[in-house]
């Protein structure tokens, strides 16, 4: 059987390859050895591609949706009017040998030249800006999560039990022993005093589990993380905010509720 060429036709004639970096970019506009450049990755820089993209007539750019190096440049090309494909990177490395960031970019400018990449799928821009809230906001849940279990560190440390009394040690009153611990109080039934009227445990049963080796590098550092853990919370009290804000715009520009 006779060997056959199979030739595959431009789809995207006017089209760029960019390999995304942390330090540059490589940007590609063909195959030939000076159809490439690299760029920084400052606000300058970003802007020095889309004019070199278009002094050589470039209309589509594609790039690999690399961590979130690739944001910046693909709000300034999209400002500048180009259509930018943002791809999975396991669909361009298929670079057989040493891969360069040379090969990466006109690797990825070949096949977007072929109309052989498909775009990921990206939120609009209030979507967007959801998403960054609620990312952060569960980032700040870990950190309070993280600093409750430090406080509990220090707590059995002194000699404190109170886990073994009380339920939830960031609860109510958790946090109000807690806080009078740190401001000095010793007497542990005053400090039983403290619990909500309502609480199973009895108050002498909660006395019991209050008394301190009183140790005082322990309580400083606990003192610490206290703080750490109310700043932590009132973060995520200000984050609940914005998210709420947010969500009001979203829903009063919903075009299906003002059609009903």
């Amino acid at each position: 059987m006779d060997e056959e060429e199979i030739s595959m036709q431009i789809v995207n004639p006017r089209a760029a390859g960019i390999d995304i970096g942390s330090r540059s970019h490589w940007v590609a506009i063909g195959q030939g050895e000076k159809d490439y450049r690299e760029f920084g990755v400052f606000n300058d820089d970003l802007y020095a591609i889309a004019s070199w993209l278009k002094e050589n007539r470039i209309k589509t750019a594609a790039m690999e949706s690399t961590g979130t190096h690739w944001q910046s440049l693909y709000a300034v090309l999209v400002s500048e009017g180009f259509e930018v494909i943002l791809c999975n990177g396991k669909f361009t490395k298929n670079i057989i040998g040493k891969k360069t960031d040379i090969q990466d970019c006109q690797w990825i400018q070949k096949l977007h030249s072929l109309g052989l990449l498909s775009s990921s799928f990206l939120p609009d821009e209030k979507t967007e800006h959801l998403r960054t809230l609620c990312r952060h906001r569960s980032g700040l849940q870990d950190n309070a999560a993280s600093t409750s279990k430090k406080m509990q560190k220090y707590l059995r440390l002194l000699n404190l039990r109170l886990d073994v009394v009380v339920k939830d040690v960031c609860g109510q009153t958790g946090l109000k022993i807690i806080k009078a611990i740190c401001s000095g109080e010793t007497d542990s039934d005053k400090l039983s005093d403290l619990r909500h009227y309502n609480y199973r445990k009895s108050k002498d049963e909660i006395s019991r589990a209050l008394k301190t080796n009183g140790r005082k590098d322990y309580l400083f550092a606990l003192g610490q993380e206290l703080e750490i853990y109310e700043m932590l919370e009132s973060k995520i009290t200000q984050c609940d905010v914005e998210i709420g804000k947010l969500l009001h715009e979203i829903i009063d520009n919903d075009p299906d509720k003002k059609q009903h």
